[in-house]
């Protein structure tokens, strides 16, 4: 990518934003604090994104500096709008070509285990991840059904996890408690606030006159998949500040991306899947009474307590078929019964729950190129570095999104003090 701009004023308007955010926030690691700065910066340019990362702002206990982060996050990023709570009718009001930044605190009360779970909400901020992504609505009165946007960028701070549809969306953040020795400056809102902003105003005039490039941007991406989704825009900052914010954005995203890998909780399914390969050890059959019998065994493993009886040949049958994995009649020395061979295991241990001894399949890059606004659908040659596409992709037809009456809960506009 050619950037007129000199590379130095975008590497000292990042740098001087981490040392704000440090100023006044502890922040669990070196890499946090410059994914965090990236994903400020970001907001500034999110015309130009096919992705909308996430930012969640996790802690185990009150009083561990998530609210105060999220200040901060809201001081410094474009155009912010801050509830405690909000309908999907409000957000997909609050929803336009150039979104606000969308941020809730306590999102612990909307998505938390005392909560409803709040699914229609949770699936705006499903969609809204990606570009044209509409919700969609009948509009009785003129007896059409509406396109309701739903792209924004959006961070959320609560205690515990957020749903893991959102997590695996988001770059998440785990705060904690200050140790002994470790200081933050007090921040006061009306005193230091419109400093911050200030400085996200240096950010848009920044960022806002190189959109055409950020819009071509196609980063060398350090992760795969929804990882790479999600991190292309701010990799995409990074390499437009340059200086050392393309070393510090891919450090930070494998870091973070294997830190999510090793925190996230394991599914049902997936700690079958995991489980039966250690229950057939070094056998290449057993019968279905064998393997339960194994997995029931297992110290600290949920089998011996699904149910009654523990895990059944029914419920286990159930849950492997979702691999493709279905029992069958097998020959072993004693006889004949219905089980499992290992083979029947094979292909969904290497694509599931591979071993360090697993070929390495084809990389994956982020998803979606992001095109200029007025050619969402371009596309480029597969040049064997970054991502393949179709190069001739079917015609979309875009439908302009329009308003529909709902009840909302009204939300706060903070406004820019600068």
């Amino acid at each position: 990518m050619t950037d007129t701009a000199p590379h130095d004023h975008g590497a000292t308007l990042l740098t001087t934003l981490r040392e704000a955010l440090t100023r006044y926030v502890v922040m669990p690691s070196t890499f946090a604090v410059d994914a965090v700065v990236l994903w400020i910066a970001a907001s500034h340019a999110q015309p130009a994104w096919a992705h909308a990362p996430r930012l969640v702002i996790r802690a185990p206990e009150r009083r561990c500096g998530k609210s105060r982060l999220l200040d901060i996050v809201e001081a410094t990023s474009h155009n912010p709008l801050l509830t405690v709570n909000a309908s999907p009718a409000a957000v997909y009001r609050s929803i336009n070509d150039d979104p606000p930044v969308l941020l809730v605190d306590e999102a612990d009360t909307i998505f938390g285990a005392k909560a409803d779970g709040n699914e229609e909400l949770r699936g705006v901020l499903n969609a809204g991840h990606q570009r044209d992504r509409p919700a969609l609505r009948y509009d009785a009165a003129t007896q059409l059904v509406q396109h309701i946007p739903t792209f924004a960028m959006a961070a959320l701070a609560g205690i515990g996890a957020m749903p893991d549809t959102i997590e695996d969306r988001a770059i998440v953040i785990h705060m904690r408690r200050r140790a002994p020795g470790e200081h933050a400056a007090a921040y006061r809102s009306r005193r230091d606030r419109p400093h911050l902003r200030e400085l996200a105003n240096g950010l848009t005039d920044w960022l806002r006159t190189d959109l055409e490039q950020l819009e071509l941007a196609e980063p060398d991406m350090p992760v795969e998949d929804r990882a790479a989704d999600t991190w292309e825009p701010l990799i995409a900052i990074a390499d437009h500040a340059g200086g050392d914010w393309p070393h510090r954005a891919r450090t930070a995203a494998v870091a973070m991306t294997h830190e999510a890998e090793e925190t996230e909780e394991m599914s049902d399914r997936m700690r079958l899947l995991t489980d039966c390969r250690t229950a057939f050890a070094d056998d290449d059959a057993l019968y279905t009474a064998d393997l339960l019998k194994r997995l029931r065994s297992m110290p600290e493993a949920p089998w011996n307590e699904q149910g009654p009886t523990g895990l059944t040949a029914h419920k286990l049958g159930a849950m492997l078929r979702e691999y493709g994995i279905h029992s069958h009649n097998v020959r072993l020395a004693d006889g004949q019964r219905k089980g499992y061979d290992r083979s029947d295991f094979t292909d969904a241990w290497n694509r599931y729950c591979p071993t360090e001894n697993t070929p390495p399949g084809n990389p994956s890059q982020a998803s979606q190129a992001s095109p200029p606004r007025s050619a969402r659908d371009a596309s480029h040659t597969w040049d064997g570095s970054k991502r393949p596409n179709d190069p001739h992709p079917p015609p979309t037809n875009h439908h302009q999104p329009t308003e529909t009456d709902q009840t909302t809960i009204p939300l706060r506009a903070l406004p820019d003090t600068a």
